[in-house]
């Protein structure tokens, strides 16, 4: 397995993209569970380790060794694991406005244009070494080489280590880069998923946009006499 991703880190990720989606069409309320559930234990998570550090800092003079690193990344991962579900639930916001004055077939063009645009900027990032054939210069693969830089090298982070009993295991003390680092092509790949599965259902007509156009509107017309009162 090892090897495996060493070799071909793209196919392992289409592997596990493959399995979530195959998961996700077989089980849809258990993933939406799983993806609600990721997503709140993060935030927890986020809020807990905050505010048991300034009551450590402020109360007691002491802190939490890598509080401020550990918050970094839980926030890396809620932002790269959110976005595939915002996707998913059309929860970006956006300002449709203007497409919406065109005829239906021409809106519908620009929803489709909108998911494209989506998944090429997943595409992109995910492995961007493809671009230098259409002209344009890049200095890295994007994410997958990005990550498979660092899980070949045993770098650790800079404040972030270990428990005591997993120190023998992991071979050193700080948590390997390449750990925290891994959300950086699941999300991108599950986000290029999203994408897909957003365009094909602005193709088939069971979905308007990628964005939740309507939201703005909403909140305004909720809202419209709180002023006035």
């Amino acid at each position: 397995m090892y090897d495996f991703i060493l070799n071909y880190p793209l196919g392992a990720l289409a592997i596990f993209v493959g399995i979530y989606f195959l998961l996700d069409r077989l089980a849809p309320r258990v993933m939406n569970t799983f993806e609600e559930s990721l997503i709140a234990i993060i935030l927890a998570l986020m809020v807990l380790v905050a505010f048991v550090q300034v009551v450590l800092r402020y109360g007691f003079n002491s802190g939490i060794t890598g509080a401020l690193e550990l918050n970094r990344i839980l926030f890396a991962w809620l932002i790269l694991f959110g976005m595939s579900y915002g996707l998913k639930t059309a929860a970006h916001l956006g300002i449709d406005s203007l497409i919406r004055v065109f005829p239906r077939p021409v809106f519908r063009a620009f929803a489709i244009f909108g998911a494209f645009a989506a998944l090429l900027y997943a595409v992109i990032l995910i492995h961007g070494t493809w671009l230098t054939y259409l002209g344009a210069t890049s200095r890295g693969g994007g994410a997958v080489d990005y990550w498979v830089r660092f899980f070949k090298l045993p770098l650790g982070l800079d404040d972030l280590i270990y428990p005591g009993f997993m120190q023998e295991w992991a071979g050193q003390q700080r948590v390997h880069r390449w750990v925290a680092y891994l959300i950086l092509p699941i999300g991108l790949g599950l986000f290029a998923m999203r994408a897909v599965q957003a365009l094909v259902e602005i193709a088939t007509g069971k979905r308007e946009l990628v964005i939740a156009s309507h939201e703005a509107e909403d909140l305004v017309n909720e809202n419209k006499d709180v002023l006035r009162d």
